[in-house]
C-alpha cells in the first residue's frame, strides 16, 4: 500500500480519536460546549439537558471511540506490513465498521437523532473509499 493511502488511513483514525476526545469532553461541564452544540444540531435544535447520567455516558463512548480508532490504527498496521495476505484483517474492521452504523444508526433514529446518520455515513463512506481505492483488498 502507498504512503498516501497509509496516511488516508492514519487521518480516518486521527478523525476518530478526536470525535472520542469531544466526547469525552461532555463529561464535564466547562469542556462540554463542543458536544452540546453537535447534539442540538443532531436532535434538530433541540437543547439537551446534560444530567450526570448523559456525561457518564458522553466520557464512555468517548473513551471507547478513542479505543477503538487505536485498536483500528493497530490492526492496520499489521493489515499494511502483510500486504495482500492482511486481508483477513480488513475484513474484520469492515465488519466492525459496518456493525457500528448499523446499531449506531438503528439507536439514531429512534432516540430522536436521525442526524446523526449523515456524519456516520461520511465516515463510513470515508474508509471505505480508502478501502477500495488503496488496492487492500488485491491478494
Amino acid at each position: 500500500m502507498s504512503a498516501f493511502w497509509r496516511a488516508y488511513f492514519g487521518i480516518f483514525c486521527v478523525s476518530l480519536v478526536l470525535f472520542g476526545a469531544i466526547l469525552s469532553a461532555g463529561a464535564f461541564a466547562p469542556s462540554s460546549g463542543p458536544v452540546a452544540l453537535l447534539m442540538k444540531v443532531l436532535s434538530g435544535g433541540e437543547v439537551i439537558a446534560f444530567t450526570p447520567a448523559l456525561r457518564f455516558s458522553l466520557g464512555l463512548m468517548g473513551a471507547i471511540t478513542i479505543g477503538w480508532a487505536v485498536m483500528i490504527y493497530g490492526v492496520m498496521r499489521v493489515a499494511f506490513t502483510l500486504r495482500g495476505q492482511g486481508r483477513p484483517l480488513w475484513d474484520a474492521i469492515t465488519a466492525g465498521l459496518i456493525a457500528w452504523y448499523v446499531i449506531d444508526g438503528i439507536c439514531s433514529i429512534f432516540t430522536g437523532f436521525a442526524l446523526n446518520i449523515i456524519p456516520n455515513t461520511a465516515l463510513a463512506a470515508m474508509y471505505l473509499v480508502g478501502l477500495i481505492r488503496s488496492g487492500a483488498l488485491k491478494r
